[in-house]
């Protein structure tokens, strides 16, 4: 593996870390695709540093699972900025 890749992987895995960031927030900081983040942290960073991943991975384990609350917040307040525009 490439050594920028390695070292990407590595920033990647701890931007998620430190900033509890989902992993489309790492690809819009980093300029990258989602895919490419989870192929960072879930394959190439596993070879690298395995504590590491594990602890990335956790993150976007916790943001997969609340994604679905996130989702309905951004739902509701749409419609609320919609409905105070007609009021």
């Amino acid at each position: 593996m490439k050594e920028y890749i390695e070292e990407r992987a590595i920033a990647i895995a701890n931007y998620i870390i430190e900033s509890n960031a989902t992993v489309r927030q790492t690809a819009k900081k980093f300029g990258i695709s989602k895919s490419t983040v989870h192929k960072d942290v879930t394959e190439r960073l596993l070879m690298i540093n395995p504590s590491l991943a594990a602890r990335a991975r956790q993150v976007l384990d916790i943001n997969k699972s609340e994604r679905h609350i996130r989702g309905g917040m951004a739902t509701k307040d749409k419609y609320l900025r919609e409905r105070s525009h007609f009021s």
